[in-house]
This record gives structure tokens, C-alpha cells and sequence, in this order.
């Protein structure tokens, strides 16, 4: 029986609530599939597993790369405690899932952390494009 979308954000949370008991950061996803049925579901595990890039959705989206036809991904909804960090929305691109709901907006979130975001890393470029482009030409 497929399930409301609210019910679907409220497992996320409570996945996320199972991370925090865990020792690891407060977030959770899944992914449900175009019939409302969760097919895949991860909580963060940044600190118990030692990486940083241990994100629910970023987990959820490398899972639906490696076993999902493209079809199948693209007919997916991920359904996640908070909105996607930078990272991860880049991982849910490049594997092909429909589309993302979420419980808190990046916004909400910083507005919970003492202190605020994450700090912005200076960047600088583009530089030796005549270079760089070599090995990208032509792979797309």
C-alpha cells in the first residue's frame, strides 16, 4: 500500500533520530519507489564510520547508481530528514533519481546550529584551460 508522503518524511526523521542515538549526526533518508513503497533507506554514519562523506542521501544515491536501471531511478523519490547538502545534490543528479522531498530547508537547519552553516572554502579558477581540456575533450 503506497504511503502519504508525510509518512514517508516522518520515517526519514526518525532515521535521522536513530543516527543521533547512534552518536552520529540527526539525518535520515529513503528512497520510495513510483508506488509509494520504500525501497532503500540510510541514516548518517559520518562518525561512526569515520567518513566524512557518509550522508544518507549521498549512500542512497551511489545504492540507486549501482542497482537501479535508469528508468527505475528516475520513477524514485527521495524522502530526507533535511535538505541535501551541495555534495549529495550532486550525487542525486548524477544518478538519475526523480526528484527530493524534505522535512527541514538548509535555511532552518543553520538557523538549529550554534553558530550558523557550514564556512565558505575560498576558490579560485579557472586556470590552464588549454591543459585541463585535454583529457576532458571528448569522454562526453
Amino acid at each position: 500500500m503506497p504511503s502519504h508522503p508525510h509518512d514517508l518524511l516522518r520515517r526519514a526523521i526518525a532515521l535521522a533520530a536513530e543516527a543521533r542515538a547512534a552518536g552520529d549526526p540527526p539525518f535520515g533518508s529513503l528512497l520510495a519507489g513510483p508506488d509509494g513503497a520504500v525501497i532503500a533507506e540510510e541514516r548518517n554514519t559520518t562518525v561512526t564510520g569515520a567518513d566524512i562523506s557518509a550522508h544518507p542521501e549521498l549512500k542512497l544515491a551511489r545504492w540507486a547508481a549501482r542497482e537501479l536501471d535508469p528508468a527505475t531511478a528516475a520513477a524514485t523519490t527521495m524522502y530526507t530528514s533535511c535538505q541535501p547538502c551541495q555534495m549529495c545534490t550532486g550525487a542525486i543528479a548524477r544518478s538519475g533519481l526523480g526528484r527530493v522531498v524534505y522535512a527541514l530547508s538548509d535555511e532552518q537547519l543553520a538557523g538549529l546550529k550554534p553558530g550558523g552553516g557550514w564556512p565558505d572554502v575560498p576558490q579560485e579558477g579557472p586556470a590552464l584551460y588549454a591543459e585541463a581540456r585535454v583529457p576532458v575533450e571528448g569522454y562526453y
